[in-house]
């Protein structure tokens, strides 16, 4: 038996809502060519997404280059020019999990506010949430923003929180990473795990979820009916 008095879910975006590793990689790896350095292996990406796009351009470089005195400087250029690419070809691959789009609908049909806070371009956010997503899917859409503090940094999640009028008591925070647990502890939102995204379950474990959730109808035990009347309704998410 869970809390029922959520009355907001605030979802991470890459590998909790979608599979977008492939779209990643690829925009990084031409950038990375472009400026002379290997492209990384698909599967190593996994591990390096999350936390924006200059710090994955900067995993992304080889370590004799990373670890330089130019470090800094170079994965700015290159995560400038990853940003342009991935802007002009943002969906070539990228699918939402199996589920998800029945899920937002549901949440949505039951009076849930939702948000999705990703360390994502702000307007690369918007094009796939657009692209993938019915209109008036979510309450708000918040992106990595210059000059703006990232997840795991609270200020990004009490902004969202304030936007949604909603307290940290009253939400779940749902995402696939260390990142969004430490996120939803440094406000003391419900730190919601899912298995299917881009971290393997014992980093949640360690980074601290609440629970871990192996299919997108499970997080609907937390969201029982309308947040604002209490009513149930059917299970309608395979």
């Amino acid at each position: 038996m869970y809390w029922m008095n959520y009355k907001a879910i605030i979802f991470d975006l890459d590998g909790t809502l979608v599979d977008t590793i492939a779209d990643i990689a690829a925009s990084m790896n031409r950038a990375l060519e472009l400026h002379g350095f290997p492209r990384v292996a698909l599967q190593e990406y996994t591990s390096k997404v999350g936390w924006g796009i200059r710090r994955l351009a900067l995993l992304a470089l080889p370590p004799a280059v990373r670890e330089g005195a130019d470090g800094e400087s170079i994965a700015g250029a290159v995560a400038r020019d990853a940003t342009r690419f991935y802007t002009e070809q943002p969906l070539v691959y990228s699918t939402p999990y199996p589920g998800i789009l029945e899920l937002v609908a549901e949440l949505k049909r039951r009076g849930f506010k939702t948000a999705v806070l990703t360390n994502k371009p702000d307007p690369v956010a918007r094009l796939v949430i657009d692209a993938l997503f019915p209109p008036g899917s979510f309450n708000r859409i918040q992106g990595d923003r210059i000059g703006q503090p990232r997840k795991p940094d609270p200020r990004s999640t009490r902004e969202t929180l304030q936007a949604l009028e909603t307290s940290p008591e009253e939400t779940l925070l749902v995402g696939d990473s260390e990142i969004d647990m430490e996120a939803a502890h440094a406000v003391g939102c419900y730190a919601l795990g899912v298995s299917w995204g881009f971290r393997p379950r014992p980093v949640l474990e360690r980074s601290g979820a609440a629970r871990i959730i192996d299919r997108p109808a499970e997080l609907l035990d937390f969201c029982p009916g309308n947040a604002d009347e209490g009513q149930s309704g059917p299970l309608s998410i395979p």
